[in-house]
């Protein structure tokens, strides 16, 4: 009896992810935010396999090189074939995304529902905290933080959990506001539940869709804070290959090679359209009064 009930319980969470892809594949946004996504995935998890040479190789035969059959997207001031650094540039930057992304919304979720359930103090002093760094300018903000504690990814991934923070915390406090007046909470509060059950099994969960379209909305900026901090030289250290390093290097020789910052720019442009198309089409599938409404 027990093993069919962890069958079921195992079966449920596989058939509800089949259901929201082949909701996601049924509009064209979906298809193209799925594709390039699943692109970029894959080069990153993908680096050391498909790289048709090392990102830090250095042929001074090839410098400033223009695309051919030898190097497909060209060679930087050194020789480094642009493709490899690209493709290795994109594990740097996904990594970036999981830890920045990740610890962000475990704080401001979890500071937001504690917030919104009802314990106000610390909430309050929490959202003071957040419109102060809310009110900076996101740019100089990154700068003045990256001056202060040096440059590097880890760096870049403070500044992105510090700016991304107060995001995920009013989203997640007013959310939560909202769903301790429903029924079910209600419910569950008269039967004798916890507040610490309570919102770990009835507001959490109903959170989660919200969240999740959010978290695909906010990737273009984290990769923007990424790309503009290494093009200012304060984000990644050589010769480590982000996407923002290769921008600036392209800049840098804008007239000796302008393919170089086209091909640098590229990647960028691939992952903006396609977390933001991700996101729109998430949207789309978790909550069907949107579906309906656009469909009018």
């Amino acid at each position: 009896m027990s093993s069919t009930r962890d069958d079921e319980a195992q079966e449920r969470p596989c058939a509800a992810v089949l259901l929201l892809m082949r909701e996601l594949w049924s509009s064209a946004a979906g298809r193209v935010g799925v594709t390039c996504v699943l692109l970029i995935l894959a080069c990153a998890l993908l680096d050391s396999k498909i790289v048709p040479y090392g990102p830090n190789d250095i042929d001074i035969s090839a410098r400033l090189a223009a695309p051919s059959l030898k190097h497909w997207l060209g060679a930087d001031q050194l020789g480094r074939d642009l493709l490899s650094r690209i493709i290795d540039g994109s594990q740097a930057v996904m990594a970036l995304v999981a830890v920045g992304v990740g610890v962000a919304l475990a704080i401001g979720m979890a500071a937001g529902v504690i917030a919104g359930y009802g314990f106000r103090t610390m909430g309050a002093i929490f959202a003071l905290l957040c419109d102060v760094i809310r009110s900076l300018p996101m740019m100089l903000f990154a700068l003045a933080v990256a001056s202060l504690i040096g440059t590097g990814l880890g760096t870049v991934a403070l500044i992105v959990i510090m700016f991304l923070v107060p995001v995920y915390f009013r989203v997640a406090r007013n959310q939560t506001v909202v769903l301790k007046q429903s029924e079910y909470v209600t419910a569950a509060r008269a039967m004798g539940a916890s507040s610490l059950r309570v919102m770990l099994n009835h507001i959490l969960p109903n959170l989660i869709g919200q969240m999740v379209v959010l978290v695909a909305m906010d990737v273009p900026t984290v990769i923007g804070i990424e790309a503009g901090l290494s093009f200012l030289g304060q984000g990644a250290r050589p010769p480590l290959a982000t996407w923002g390093s290769l921008l600036r290097d392209g800049f840098a020789f804008i007239r000796e090679a302008p393919h170089i910052a086209l091909v640098a720019g590229l990647p960028i442009v691939i992952a903006t359209i396609g977390f933001t198309f991700l996101g729109e089409a998430l949207r789309d599938a978790l909550d069907p009064r949107v579906a309906r409404g656009s469909r009018h």
